[in-house]
């Protein structure tokens, strides 16, 4: 079907709505006349009007918007329709008799996608509204394509994100299976690293490093500290009592045994991957001290990496205050003593003076993840099917 103007005519619930604004009864007559066979046509008396039309659920796809209207101008509701988020990307015509070059020119700076004088020449008129139709489908695809691509963009993420939960967890589970340790000291310790590295965040040795990513690979790579554990013989992993000499050394060996298994991880993916990277750091790095007494190389100091330093905190101070199937837990206020007495040589200095700022996080972290008394039997249970009859 065509129409009167020599256009298309489609189905009207499939055309576009055009609001004409002004505040001539003879011009709206005019255009209506002109647009209604390719266009659903609304029309509005002045300013205020066009802006209720513009913001209702029905919104329009163009505007022609008269410039000199009494009450609110043309520029007032254009400059009210790109402030609103809703209406920002209608575009606007403006038809007018202002013809000076400087009233063009301040139109399309202000927004307008197109600037007509009067006395209207239809043709020009019919063309302009096609063309800037054109535009806004175009237009209104990309947003959309862009909306649905962000959106996969933040599923893929999500579910990468779960990925690297999972395979953390279901590694730290098999190391915890062995241990004497629960599943609570995974989480106690997760969140102990993530306040510390907050709370060091804004400090000027840690800063440059302690990003807001950086810290939640840090909170997801903690549970693996322990990972190498998975290496040590039962009868010494399992051993309740003090190691002799000789099962210390192996014991040592888990650190060294947790950065390769990671990295044996690592190999199979065929990549190296930011939270492996840290994951190798804490599992390796955990049991070092400040003052180079500490194990697998004695390394001290700054040499030793931060999620490292980190992570010895929160694991010394959770060996301290929890319960194991063979020994009860010691006090908050006895832990952090000993926390405290480690400063500058267990500890980092600076790290121990956030611990102690924190103190009252960490007490309740604690006391959130607090193993039950279930949680002892169940463990009971994993290390004596572990120790055989």
């Amino acid at each position: 079907m065509v129409g009167s103007a020599g256009l298309p005519k489609p189905d009207r619930v499939d055309r576009p709505t055009v609001l004409v604004v002004d505040d001539t009864p003879d011009n709206l007559t005019l255009l209506s006349g002109l647009l209604k066979d390719a266009y659903r046509v609304k029309v509005a008396t002045n300013g205020e009007k066009a802006l209720t039309a513009a913001q209702g659920d029905d919104k329009p796809d163009l505007i022609l918007l008269d410039i000199m209207m009494p009450g609110l101008s043309g520029y007032d509701v254009i400059a009210r329709l790109k402030a609103n988020p809703a209406t920002r990307h209608v575009p606007v015509i403006f038809l007018t008799s202002m013809s000076a070059a400087e009233d063009e020119k301040k139109g399309l700076e202000m927004g307008a996608a197109d600037y007509i004088t009067k006395p209207i020449s239809a043709p020009i008129v019919l063309a302009r509204v096609k063309t800037q139709l054109e535009n806004k489908a175009a237009a209104d695809f990309l947003r959309d394509q862009n909306a649905y691509l962000e959106a996969e963009v933040g599923k893929r993420t999500r579910e990468i994100s779960a990925i690297q939960d999972v395979t953390i967890l279901a590694m730290a589970s098999m190391a915890e299976t062995r241990d004497s340790e629960t599943g609570n000291h995974i989480r106690r310790t997760q969140h102990y690293v993530r306040v510390l590295a907050q709370k060091l965040q804004a400090h000027p040795r840690f800063g440059y490093f302690l990003s807001e990513q950086t810290i939640e690979l840090l909170f997801k790579s903690a549970p693996l500290h322990d990972i190498g554990k998975v290496g040590i013989p039962d009868r010494i992993l399992l051993k309740p009592g003090r190691f002799t000499p000789e099962e210390f050394e192996i014991m040592k060996t888990h650190t060294t045994l947790g950065r390769d298994a990671i990295a044996q991880a690592e190999r199979q993916l065929g990549m190296q991957v930011d939270f492996l990277h840290l994951a190798k750091e804490i599992a390796y790095g955990h049991q070092e001290k400040w003052d180079g007494s500490g194990y697998p190389t004695g390394a001290r100091g700054d040499d030793i990496p931060i999620s490292a330093r980190l992570m010895a905190v929160a694991d010394v101070y959770d060996a301290l205050i929890s319960r194991r199937v063979y020994k009860d837990g010691m006090s908050h206020e006895k832990a952090a003593e000993i926390i405290v007495a480690g400063k500058g040589s267990h500890f980092d200095p600076d790290i121990v003076d956030a611990f102690v700022e924190l103190q009252g996080e960490f007490h309740e972290i604690a006391a959130r993840y607090a193993d039950s008394d279930q949680d002892m039997a169940e463990k009971a249970r994993q290390l004596a099917m572990h120790k055989g009859p």
